[in-house]
This record gives C-alpha cells, sequence and structure tokens, in this order.
C-alpha cells in the first residue's frame, strides 16, 4: 500500500531523516520507533506533505505522492492524527468532526460518516455542542482521532497520541486504537510508549539519528537485547 524508497528531509540545510526504506501494506499496523530527536514525526510530515522531500519517492497504491500539496494527499487516502491533537479550540466538537471532511468524497458522505465514528466515540457523542477548547486532554484526542476518521482515510497515520495523558488515558487511547484496526484499519504509529506500541504492531521499524537501523516483527522487536535496554530499560 505504502512503499517509501531512499527518504530524505530536513529543515532549511539541516537534513534529519537519511534514505529510509520502508512499506506498509493494507491492514497493517506499523510502527516507527526511536528516541527523541531520531526523525520520526520529520517522516510522517514528509509523507503527509507538511515538510519537503530533498530526495527519494513516496508511493501509495502505485500513485507517486512525493512533495504533492497535503490536501491531494488526504485526497488519495492518507490522513494524519498530529501530535498535540491540533483542533479548533472555539469550535464546537461537531464543528470540528466536519472539519475532517475536507476531500469531497466524504463531504458528500459526512452525516453516515459521523454516525459510524460516533458509534466508536460516545464520549464524543456527548460532546457535540461543546467547544473543543474545554473538554479535557483524553476527550480533545479522542476529537482529535475521530476528525482523522471523518476524511474515511485508507490509511491513518497517528504521531505521539498518548503525550500529555495519564497511565489510565494512555491505556484507553490504544484500546481506542486497537478497536480501530480490528476493523481493518491500516495504521502507521509513532509513539513514545514502546512496550505497548510493539505489542500492538504488527511490524516495526526502528530510527536512529535519521536512519533505519532495525526492523522486524513487533514480537521480535519486543525481545530484541538492544530494544529492551534503550527503549525498555531492561
Amino acid at each position: 500500500m505504502l512503499n517509501v524508497t531512499n527518504l530524505c528531509a530536513g529543515y532549511g540545510k539541516t537534513q534529519v531523516i537519511n534514505h529510509l526504506n520502508f512499506h506498509v501494506n493494507a491492514g497493517e499496523v506499523v510502527t516507527l520507533i526511536g528516541a527523541n530527536g531520531a526523525g520520526k514525526t520529520t517522516t510522517l510530515k514528509a509523507l503527509c506533505g507538511v515538510v519537503a522531500a530533498t530526495e527519494g519517492r513516496v508511493e501509495f497504491e502505485g500513485q507517486d505522492l512525493t512533495n504533492k500539496p497535503s490536501f491531494e494527499i488526504v485526497d488519495a487516502g492518507i490522513t494524519m492524527v498530529p501530535e498535540g491533537r491540533q483542533l479548533f479550540p472555539t469550535f464546537t466538537v461537531r464543528d470540528n468532526l466536519l472539519m475532517g471532511t475536507y476531500k469531497r468524497a466524504a463531504r458528500a458522505d459526512a452525516h453516515r460518516k459521523m454516525d459510524e465514528v460516533l458509534e466508536l466515540f460516545p464520549r464524543v457523542r456527548e460532546r457535540l455542542g461543546q467547544i473543543a477548547g474545554s473538554l479535557s486532554g483524553g476527550e480533545q484526542q479522542m476529537v482529535a482521532i475521530a476528525r482523522g476518521m471523518m476524511s474515511a482515510p485508507k490509511l491513518l497515520v497517528f504521531d505521539e497520541p498518548s503525550v500529555g495523558l495519564s497511565p489510565l488515558l494512555v491505556d484507553q487511547m490504544f484500546d481506542i486504537i486497537r478497536r480501530i484496526t480490528s476493523g481493518g484499519m491500516t495504521v502507521l504509529l509513532v509513539e513514545q510508549n514502546v512496550f505497548q506500541t510493539l505489542q500492538l504492531a504488527d511490524r516495526g521499524y526502528v530510527l536512529e539519528n535519521g536512519s533505519i537501523v532495525q526492523e522486524g516483527t513487533g514480537s521480535e522487536l519486543l525481545a530484541n537485547p538492544h530494544i529492551k535496554r534503550a527503549y525498555l530499560g531492561y
């Protein structure tokens, strides 16, 4: 579904990621793990058209999306749930969800899609008329995920969905992602909670200093001595 070849990107004259090669198959949960500053978020931004690739190719379902505008990437079927949620804080929850129906096909089916999304997020249904900025952090994260799903994506990209959440809410967030993936959604996940992420993921790639240094199934990486020492603390 997604094939990334020799991808390089950065900011100004600073190159952050170096010749990355990875892929995501339809129906998979794939994770990118690494320390802060390893290049995970830059990779996601390059995929989604937020940061320009300086070299390499991003191909999705056979279509070259390298350096396409973000709206074209959303139209192609890739939606990112960004770090920090980035809701419209003065809009109602309902209006935030409708902002997810940017692409024409999603707008035409917005009401049916909202009913479908709210089945997954009953707490969000209860808050539809509330101003988004008044919600708790966990509720805002649910709205951010629900907004992403409103675009009817083929690939849902998560950037640090548990940042700023309590341990209980982190567990709830992983339960939500599990429910999404059990319905067949393809997911690319960057997340600081490496243990729960690798338990969830079909496969993973390890980024260090902007390069992929290791890859394997989630269970293989969980059992790897280097991963245990560097990311799991034992």
